[in-house]
């Protein structure tokens, strides 16, 4: 019997199993349905690898856990999924020259052997929120942002595009990206005359920011980017209600809506069905394309995925992957949801 295909599962989440993710049950399916299809000769077998990376944890985590896939004999890493420790994780893949897909939100965390699968994108959302906030009429904007190098990251990009478009930033205020009580940082922007309210970071203190907004009694246009995705927990999502977001499903995608049909998923998992059937089907692709099976085979492999439908964005997004592009999403892949007494709606 032939030797299994070894991906590693690089999970930043958690410093142990079980992982609160469900990425290696994807990659488990993709992996069948290949097999299943004949585009597989061999059996997937999936290595995981825990090391609880920032902000509440550490780098040296990631790094740790990158090792030991590394030691594994994977072909392929998927993960990590924070953009802080896909930064960490990048130049581990380009040193051990292992191919990598990371599914964060910034598009730093690319490279010759690191490709990247946007879960929101610091970059690109920034000129979404920036833009909508426009439309809606808004003309002096207050923002309070994680000081990290995700919240800095998609302030310099919305403070950019609000300069082009003729949206005034009024105030703008960091914060830990952990904190519990926003009310300081909340009022500060609300008193200089604000007519629109951003949040922009990891989410962790999206839920003290939006508290803190309820509690001034302000009700006027408030967005937040991809942070947002965290009010599918209930307690968050209360918090949050009201609030427009970054999301990456829409409900009008042909892709989407066959997945969750044929394998009976529930609208709530959605957006997690999106990403991690995405996620996936890049990875396991990327196996099935590679011209020979080594790491560098399937970095070739990967860099020949074209054109395959994502469950992901609108419906028409495309995965595809390029001698020099990186970045999987092509198209409208990002979408303005609003959390509406526990849904989230999309915003047309």
């Amino acid at each position: 019997m032939a030797a299994p295909l070894r991906v590693g599962f690089l999970d930043d989440l958690t410093d142990a199993p079980p992982s609160p993710t469900d990425i290696e049950y994807w990659l488990r399916l993709a992996a069948d349905e290949y097999r299943a299809a004949g585009r597989l000769d061999r059996d997937v077998e999936i290595v995981g690898s825990h090391g609880l990376g920032l902000p509440s944890g550490t780098a040296a985590a990631v790094e740790r856990a990158f090792a030991r896939l590394v030691d594994a004999d994977v072909l392929l890493v998927v993960g990590p999924a924070i953009g802080d420790n896909a930064l960490v994780a990048t130049p581990l893949a380009e040193r051990h020259r292992i191919p990598t897909i990371n599914w964060a939100g910034t598009e730093r965390a690319r490279g010759d052997w690191m490709f990247h699968l946007q879960v929101g994108s610091h970059e690109d959302e920034s000129v979404v929120l920036a833009r909508h906030l426009a439309d809606l009429g808004a003309r002096r904007v207050g923002i309070a942002y994680d000081r990290s190098p995700i919240g800095r990251r998609y302030l310099h990009y919305l403070t950019a595009e609000a300069e082009i478009i003729g949206l005034a930033v009024a105030a703008t205020v960091g914060l830990s990206p952990l904190t519990e009580d926003a009310a300081a940082q909340v009022g500060e922007v609300l008193d200089a005359k604000v007519d629109g309210l951003v949040y922009l970071g990891l989410g962790r203190s999206a839920s003290a920011v939006a508290r803190a907004a309820a509690g001034a009694g302000w009700d006027g246009p408030r967005v937040m980017n991809s942070a947002g995705m965290f009010g599918r927990q209930p307690e968050v999502g209360r918090a949050l209600d009201g609030w427009v977001y970054i999301d990456m499903y829409s409900d009008g995608n042909a892709t989407l809506t066959a997945l969750l049909e044929r394998l009976a998923v529930p609208p709530a998992r959605a957006a997690a069905a999106a990403k991690g059937y995405d996620l996936a089907r890049l990875a396991v692709d990327g196996l099935a394309r590679a011209p020979e099976l080594t790491r560098a085979g399937v970095r070739e492999g990967l860099e020949q995925i074209k054109w395959l439908p994502a469950a992901e964005g609108q419906d028409g997004t495309q995965l595809s992957f390029g001698h020099h592009d990186r970045g999987a999403l092509h198209g409208r892949y990002l979408v303005l949801r609003r959390w509406s007494a526990g849904d989230s709606v999309e915003v047309r």
